[in-house]
């Protein structure tokens, strides 16, 4: 039997696209270790519709 690990995937959003009201969204998947980083994570990522660089939040 596999050994469950600490990493699991999470989505991240764009925020200020959320808030912007346009259509579409802008998404990224990665993996984080629950053990370290407990809490949600926060990364500044690319957002090719507004194009330019914006903070996007783990999301549930």
């Amino acid at each position: 039997m596999a050994k469950k690990g600490n990493r699991v995937q999470v989505i991240l959003e764009c925020t200020e696209h959320k808030n912007s009201g346009e259509a579409g969204t802008s998404r990224y998947i990665t993996t984080k270790n629950k053990k370290n980083t407990p809490e949600r994570m926060e990364l500044k990522k690319y957002n090719p519709i507004l194009k330019k660089y914006t903070v996007h939040k783990e999301i549930k």
